[in-house]
């Protein structure tokens, strides 16, 4: 209880108007090349609800698993047979992180949507663990994959919208033969993950993804993300 209410209140902290204004100098002085922005517009794309219960709808998916569920607008939109949520602060069925949860869980799901801390190195975590529980024709789908800036996705975190570098673990996923890997263009960027031979594989060695860097993805995200619209996505499934 007590390793929770603190938790609670770091978070709080560190997302705190005062500290990501801190953290926006430091990126602004010491890190931002000035590249600008890419100049992806999300105003009339489809939001990560309907994208979600639509593939579910299609598929007729059965169980459903949210990874970070913050105030529960995803999670109480989807209609599903069965529908678990994890988050260790708000939201969700299940009050806990994620690598937690996955540690005593015994299901399978249909379609799992990552959308918990959005650093690399969790993301990525996220990613193994939902395989493991994943079922056969099933979909593991992440949101915030695009970030427009350096500051959307810049570490630490220095606004309040923000993409963090989810982008890197889905790259790293990218070369990978046995994963199909797509980001939709759509909702600040849904990735897509099938348990399946990679019909795009990115040749692209890198020994640590963590070192990717910003620069690299804003001179080549189309092919480093496989970006994709939602109607070939539709077609994929």
């Amino acid at each position: 209880m007590i390793q929770k209410l603190i938790r609670k209140k770091l978070i709080r902290l560190i997302n705190s108007k005062k500290v990501l204004r801190l953290f926006f100098y430091y990126h602004k002085f010491f890190k931002d090349k000035k590249l600008g922005s890419i100049g992806f517009d999300f105003n009339n794309k489809k939001t990560r609800l309907s994208i979600v219960q639509e593939i579910i709808s299609k598929k007729k998916y059965e169980n459903y698993l949210e990874i970070g569920c913050f105030d529960n607008e995803l999670f109480n939109y989807i209609n599903c047979k069965k529908k678990v949520g994890v988050d260790p602060v708000s939201g969700g069925t299940i009050r806990d992180t994620s690598d937690n949860f996955f540690k005593t869980n015994n299901e399978n799901f249909d379609c799992i949507f990552i959308d918990g801390l959005h650093k690399y190195s969790q993301v990525k975590k996220d990613i193994q663990n939902s395989l493991t529980f994943l079922n056969n024709d099933g979909i593991i789908l992440l949101h915030d994959c695009l970030p427009n800036n350096y500051y959307d996705q810049a570490i630490p975190r220095c606004q309040w919208t923000w993409n963090g570098d989810v982008w890197k673990a889905l790259v790293e996923c990218r070369t990978d033969e046995n994963l199909d890997v797509y980001t939709c263009y759509a909702d600040f960027g849904i990735g897509v993950i099938f348990k399946r031979k990679n019909q795009n594989l990115l040749e692209y060695p890198k020994e640590n993804f963590s070192k990717l860097n910003f620069e690299e993805y804003f001179h080549n995200h189309k092919k480093l993300m496989n970006i994709i619209e939602y109607n070939d996505l539709i077609k994929l499934i």
